[in-house]
């Protein structure tokens, strides 16, 4: 009987896991062997190059300059958005009037496409005629061309980033907020606990596995962006806005550079893994509210 229920539950698996090892791990380990050949070229086929792919990569200026971009942009989008996230969640989470409405503002931006974000951000943008910049002129000050000029590329790129997923966050902190037991709250107001020390003491540490959680899917999140870089600057102007997942793109589509490509993808790759395998390893012990 067993042994029954067991072959029934993978019969169960067996059209997820096909379409896991087909469309994820099957390409990942594909990548990793074509970012040692060279990219064939008409009647060319493909040479093994070894590591000379990775050598070309340490040596190409335009992969550090995006590189850079990417780490100032992962820095400033991960703790903005989680710590926007959680005040909003902290904010919604009592009782106040037109509390749905509010909810369903903050998570708006989410359910947009970001084809669609990138644009009404465009509008934004725009210089002399944008909403920022008819803002700016109320007090007499210039228009800035924000997404033209490599001062503010990549800084406006990242507050778009920060907008779009801030309410995507907020509901799991909303969530996480709300499997807080009461009674702790009573408890705290009984003894006179101000909000900050109840939260520092309490929340903070309660809530833990859900900031561990969002703080993964931020740094995913800062190394894949690709749709907005796509629309608003296309890297530009000289890669000052140039993120790593669309310098991928560029090289393995507008340069049809695949072996490149599947080099750059496997750093991002092991990027990626390396964060992510250092915030559990550095947050378990905070995760786990003793």
């Amino acid at each position: 009987m067993i042994k029954r229920e067991w072959i029934h539950a993978w019969l169960l698996l067996l059209p997820a896991l096909v379409l896991l090892f087909g469309f994820t791990h099957l390409p990942a380990v594909q990548t990793f062997i074509d970012s040692f050949w060279s990219t064939p070229r008409g009647r060319r086929p493909s040479t093994f190059v070894g590591w000379e792919n990775y050598v070309r990569m340490m040596a190409d200026p335009t992969f550090m300059r995006v590189m850079t971009n990417n780490l100032i942009y992962a820095a400033i989008t991960i703790p903005a958005s989680i710590a926007i996230s959680l005040w909003m969640a902290l904010f919604v989470h009592r009782k106040i009037a037109g509390l749905g409405f509010l909810r369903m503002a903050y998570f708006t931006p989410t359910v947009l496409p970001l084809i669609a974000v990138a644009n009404i951000w465009l509008f934004f943008y725009l210089p002399g005629f944008g909403l920022f910049d008819q803002i700016r002129g109320l007090f007499g000050l210039q228009p800035v061309n924000w997404i033209g000029q490599p001062s503010t590329a990549l800084y406006s790129i990242t507050a778009v980033t920060v907008w779009n997923q801030a309410g995507f966050f907020m509901i799991f902190f909303l969530a996480a907020l709300q499997t807080i037991p009461e009674s702790l709250r009573e408890a705290a107001a009984l003894e006179g606990t101000s909000r900050w020390t109840f939260f520092w003491r309490v929340t903070w540490p309660l809530i833990m596995p859900t900031t561990l959680f969002v703080s993964v899917n931020a740094t995913i999140n800062a190394f894949r962006m690709v749709d907005h870089v796509f629309v608003m600057t296309q890297g530009g102007p000289n890669n000052a806005s140039s993120l790593l997942l669309y310098y991928i793109y560029d090289q393995g589509f507008r340069f049809w550079d695949t072996a490149y490509a599947a080099t750059l993808t496997v750093v991002m790759v092991v990027i990626l893994a390396v964060i992510g395998i250092g915030q559990f390893f550095l947050l378990d012990r905070r995760v786990h509210y003793r």
